[in-house]
């Protein structure tokens, strides 16, 4: 059992470790780095996390399809193409993620894109530049999301919201990508209204194990209230920036199920 100091340095060594350009290739943020536009980043950041589950291999390569469907410009795509133009994405699937999801993302995203220069817009509707987290940056979201009227019930299910107890493990993730920056070049930073201190971690299967086996979380289920449990533990070692510990802890956990010793 390590104590509060062995443990800041463990985790601050598997931070160094794998927050570099290294991590990008394998992972689907490689997705959003293959662009240098805001808006194209933005975009296929989002669609890249929204896919980000099951096998890595598989959502990079649905997202590589997504890419030449948009023309590779998914920005000018998303703002100039007609109706005509969706017939090409009725046979693109993702697991569960179906056409008539993709259909109403294509929607959703030319309507706010028509208004906006930036997604970051969408998840300043419910943000309290003054709290803690992200909650009612991700609730406003998920409101202004499916507003449209024909939003198709179904699609709900891909766009989690603290207000039905979820983690938001896609989202949280999402928003590190936009918001985190530092001289690594992973994450973007290329968000400021947000700050890295209110992020959340993403709580996924590997997270949450190596997080349990180190005694960051004791709360039971996968849900809001863990990853914010998990976030406030992580602050006792960067409280400006505790969501870098995802590099950490997902890291580990990759090496853990690779059956790679852990140091």
């Amino acid at each position: 059992m390590r104590n509060k100091q062995q443990l800041a340095e463990y985790l601050n060594l598997a931070v160094e470790r794998f927050n570099q350009p290294g991590f990008i290739k394998d992972d689907p943020i490689s997705i959003p780095h293959l662009f240098s536009k805001k808006q194209d980043i933005e975009i296929m950041g989002f669609w890249a996390a929204t896919l980000a589950w099951g096998q890595r291999k598989t959502i990079i390569n649905n997202c590589h399809k997504l890419v030449q469907l948009m023309d590779g410009s998914p920005h000018d795509f998303i703002l100039n193409h007609q109706e005509k133009d969706r017939k090409s994405f009725l046979d693109f699937k993702h697991r569960t993620f179906q056409n008539i999801d993709t259909l109403y993302f294509l929607e959703f995203l030319q309507q706010h894109y028509k208004q906006s220069s930036t997604l970051e817009s969408a998840f300043l509707e419910g943000h309290d530049p003054k709290a803690d987290t992200t909650e009612g940056a991700l609730m406003g979201f998920h409101n202004y999301f499916f507003s449209l009227e024909f939003a198709p019930q179904r699609t709900k299910k891909h766009v989690a919201t603290p207000a039905r107890k979820s983690a938001c493990k896609r989202l949280n993730m999402f928003l590190r990508w936009m918001v985190r920056k530092d001289n690594k070049g992973v994450d973007f930073g290329i968000w400021k209204k947000i700050k890295p201190a209110q992020l959340q971690m993403p709580l996924d299967v590997h997270v949450e194990r190596v997080a349990r086996s180190l005694g960051l979380l004791k709360r039971k289920q996968r849900d809001w209230q863990s990853a914010i449990e998990l976030t406030n533990a992580l602050k006792i070692f960067d409280k400006n920036d505790p969501v870098k510990y995802d590099f950490a802890l997902f890291g580990l956990g990759i090496l853990e199920k690779n059956q790679t010793p852990l140091k």
